[in-house]
């Protein structure tokens, strides 16, 4: 083994405080950038027009949906490949790579062509207008189209995790996102291909990401993890391993999707098509600032996992509860700073003339969504936590409650059945995340007492 890859395990098996800090610090820099990209698509597609913003935020549950497999898929791979770290055997840890990447991308890409000739007819059903829903379609399309690529990288990259390899899992996410930044103008604007120009620069950016890190895994093979396909042979108990923390970590993400397509539905309801820009413009900040929280959440699933296959307990504990007590504290500051820069952040999307009017309701949706931060981070990371000792139904059940079922409750309850409008759907999602941490922070508090007996008993 180099150093360099010395190094990944050392610190992914040392300290757990400072292993989740070491670990997220990159994945939040990647995803940071990677995410800014998506806002900055918003920015430029709404220098086109509200519809065009409005179209974007429609497709954007099912591009989550398509991304929900690739991460759950990769989740379940990552939180493999550290606990076969952490109970040192390579040769495992290898083989769960290959099962991850093949597996992934054969499902991701069937389920992006099935999806493909139903988009028009939902976007119609979910109440959008013939024209933002042809936008919708045709932006769909794009991305679907590139689905293979986009999975490659997302599954490569959490083979990277996996291992404690956060640095060039960063640097990869660096060098798509800005080059997706540079591409957005060319194909909008000088090209004139509106928000198909966006999906196209999109996917071009993703290639290039993808198009590294397989290099990196298959021909420079510099990693822990050593991938051989061409000796490729299926295991069932790999599978089943991956499964177990990646389906359930994949219909989680999906239920999210779901709940998001069922939030632009109770939009529409309440506000129309003015409701879902506002929506898809704000959503668009959100995105970005709960990426702090996001990457160390990954980081707690890579400690986690590692500490659950050494049967570490001490680590393990420690690891969840600083998650838990940084997400929050990062969430708080998160919500101020959103707060305070409301106006500024919503001109980014309101600065054409065709998008002006959307200004009063971004600032007062910002204004509402600050406490979502501070409130999401307990249930966020122990989501993490629960994939990283392979109780990936217990974070399914956790969002399902979430989202699907808070989410949906509280934003239908006060925006349509008490006639709170718009106001009332920022305040159920707020109302709903309070609850739904409120309840998954003692869940997994038991949990780990419970593993923690059963290491006992097995001796």
């Amino acid at each position: 083994m180099n150093d360099h890859v010395q190094r990944n395990l050392s610190l992914l098996l040392g300290d757990p405080k400072k292993a989740i800090i070491k670990l997220s610090i990159p994945i939040m820099i990647g995803s940071m950038v990677q995410t800014l990209y998506n806002f900055v698509d918003g920015i430029w597609v709404s220098g086109v027009g509200a519809d065009s913003l409005a179209a974007v935020g429609l497709f954007m549950p099912f591009m989550l949906i398509l991304s929900a497999l690739g991460m759950g898929i990769g989740v379940g791979g990552s939180s493999a490949i550290s606990r076969a770290i952490g109970s040192k055997d390579r040769a495992r840890a290898g083989n769960v790579a290959e099962h991850t990447l093949i597996m992934g991308t054969i499902i991701g890409t069937a389920v992006g062509l099935l999806m493909l000739p139903f988009l028009n007819g939902i976007f119609l059903k979910m109440g959008a207008s013939a024209h933002i829903a042809e936008l919708a379609t045709a932006y769909g399309t794009v991305i679907i189209l590139g689905t293979p690529l986009m999975f490659l990288s997302s599954l490569g990259n959490a083979i990277l995790r996996g291992e404690g390899d956060t640095k060039r899992a960063m640097y990869v996410m660096l060098i798509s996102s800005i080059l997706n930044m540079i591409l957005d103008p060319i194909f909008i604007f000088t090209f004139n291909m509106g928000v198909v120009g966006a999906a196209v620069a999109t996917v071009i950016s993703i290639a290039v990401s993808a198009t590294i890190i397989m290099f990196w895994l298959l021909v420079k093979k510099d990693t822990y993890v050593q991938l051989r396909l061409r000796y490729f042979h299926r295991n069932w108990s790999i599978i089943k391993e991956i499964f177990a923390v990646g389906l359930p970590s994949s219909f989680a993400q999906i239920s999210m999707s779901l709940t998001m397509i069922i939030l632009n539905t109770i939009v529409i309801s309440a506000g129309g098509d003015y409701g879902m820009s506002v929506f898809a413009g704000g959503w668009r900040v959100v995105m970005l600032a709960i990426v702090p929280l996001t990457g160390i959440a990954a980081a707690v699933t890579s400690v986690t996992g590692a500490a659950y296959g050494a049967k570490n307990m001490k680590n393990l504990k420690i690891a969840y509860l600083y998650g838990v007590k940084i997400g929050t504290v990062l969430g708080a500051i998160t919500g101020a700073l959103i707060w305070i820069f409301a106006p500024q952040l919503t001109y980014l999307f309101t600065y054409s003339e065709s998008s002006a009017s959307l200004a009063p309701g971004i600032i007062e949706f910002l204004r509402y969504i600050v406490f979502y931060f501070p409130a999401v981070a307990a249930g966020m990371l122990t989501s993490s936590m629960f994939r990283g000792i392979k109780k990936g139904t217990y974070s399914f059940i956790q969002t399902i409650l979430r989202g699907l079922v808070m989410q949906v409750i509280f934003t239908y309850l006060l925006g349509i059945v008490l006639g709170y409008g718009l106001a009332g759907i920022w305040i159920g999602i707020v109302i709903a995340n309070i609850a739904a941490s409120a309840i998954a922070l003692p869940w997994g508090l038991a949990t780990l007492k419970k593993v923690e007996r059963e290491w006992h008993s097995s001796g």
